[in-house]
């Protein structure tokens, strides 16, 4: 037989060939009769309304405190649902709730006396983490899930709250009129403040206008500068304008003049060249002809004059080697004379040397001589009479052939008169 069930609610199926139980939550089993049975759970989730009375916090000041928690069975973790099946299959919800009430109850106070009422009343959040982390590591072996968990009351008898409000409403009554009172000072001071930046801005609106009109004028005045210089520049540049259209005028006019002097030129240039070429065929050519002829004709006598030169150079060549050949004969004759004369004087040593110094005196009385020969006048310059100096320079002349043989001994070291009168005997 098949069964169903919804997504709030688990079955369980135990029995001949379910070892161990078969847990299926939200779905459908088909279950043999008589040897399988089938239960249910639900996994609904419970509103629990979680109060803990005059319970004692850390400072020994009893409170009540009431909070909201939502818990179910959860049936997606299958250990989860196992464990809550063991514990809770076959009772009610009411039963399941009271159980999971009770255990939240108990943490609830536990962790309520932890806490100082300030830290309960000021903190909830931090309040309600707590309670929710601790019941929720206890209910998780029963198989329970805590979805949420909310502080939703905190009160006493001993009006120790409300002595809190009325302290901490008193702060807040002093707070708002040491608030009112710095603020009515504030706002004194800010309308002094105020009405000061009035007059400093009147001021100041007063100095930037006084700026401003100065700037005006200052600006109105480069202005009327600027102006003034534009007209000027206007002016000069019409003048300028002018001027350069004049001198481009002048400039065209010369163009003109030299365009037409070019042209002047050109047929000056032409005129030149046809007179060129009329004298040319006219005076150039037979000029060149004759040019010609004149130019073959010295060729011609200039090749005439090299053949000239030539054999007159040959001639003098054969001349010169004639006259070489004659003076090498002459040399060699001299030579064998001077070998001869060298030999004579080995021989006859002195009487030679006096031979030859006999032979050469007449050239050397000769040369001696010849000033005296070679005077056309001689003027006889003397205090005495012309008698007593012609006297004296015939015996200075007689004084030079008288030490002639004497320095010819010195030069030698031949005594002239016994060679003389050796060679007389």
């Amino acid at each position: 037989m098949f069964h169903t069930c919804g997504p709030n609610e688990a079955m369980v199926v135990s029995g001949c060939g379910r070892s161990p139980p078969l847990l299926i939550a939200g779905g459908r089993v088909f279950v043999f009769p008589c040897i399988q049975q089938i239960q249910r759970i639900s996994l609904s989730t419970l509103t629990l309304n979680v109060k803990s009375d005059k319970v004692y916090t850390r400072h020994g000041v009893p409170i009540s405190v009431t909070g909201i928690a939502q818990v179910k069975i959860q049936g997606q973790n299958k250990e989860m649902l196992a464990a809550a099946c063991q514990m809770f299959m076959g009772k009610s919800e009411g039963e399941i709730a009271q159980i999971a009430l009770e255990t939240l109850e108990g943490h609830q106070r536990a962790i309520i006396a932890h806490l100082t009422v300030e830290e309960i009343y000021q903190d909830r959040k931090k309040f309600s983490e707590q309670v929710f982390k601790v019941a929720s590591s206890d209910l998780v072996n029963m198989g329970i899930g805590v979805v949420s968990y909310t502080l939703k009351d905190v009160h006493d008898d001993q009006n120790y709250l409300s002595s809190l409000g009325k302290a901490r409403t008193a702060q807040v009554q002093r707070d708002a009129r040491i608030g009112e009172a710095q603020f009515k000072r504030d706002a004194v001071i800010k309308e002094a403040h105020a009405m000061q930046e009035k007059i400093s801005a009147q001021y100041k609106n007063e100095i930037e206008m006084a700026k401003a009109q100065r700037d005006f004028e200052l600006k109105k005045a480069a202005y009327d500068v600027e102006v003034n210089t534009k007209k000027a520049e206007s002016e000069m540049a019409y003048q300028l304008q002018v001027a350069k259209t004049k001198q481009r005028i002048e400039e065209e006019k010369m163009q003109v003049q030299v365009v037409e002097r070019t042209q002047q030129i050109t047929l000056q240039e032409q005129e030149i060249t046809r007179r060129e070429k009329e004298l040319e065929a006219k005076v150039q050519k037979p000029a060149e002809a004759e040019r010609y002829r004149i130019e073959r004709i010295a060729e011609a006598e200039k090749l005439q004059l090299i053949m000239e030169a030539e054999a007159e150079a040959e001639a003098i060549r054969m001349k010169g080697e004639a006259e070489a050949f004659a003076m090498e004969a002459k040399g060699r004759a001299e030579a064998e004379q001077m070998t001869k004369k060298a030999e004579a004087f080995k021989e006859y040593k002195e009487g030679a040397m006096v031979d030859m110094l006999l032979e050469k005196l007449p050239l050397m009385a000769e040369e001696i001589s010849k000033p005296l020969c070679a005077a056309q006048k001689v003027t006889m310059v003397s205090s005495g009479g012309s008698e007593v100096g012609a006297a004296k320079l015939t015996g200075e002349v007689l004084e030079i052939m008288t030490r002639l043989p004497s320095a010819v001994e010195k030069l030698t070291g031949v005594n002239i008169s016994q060679a003389v009168s050796s060679r007389m005997g």
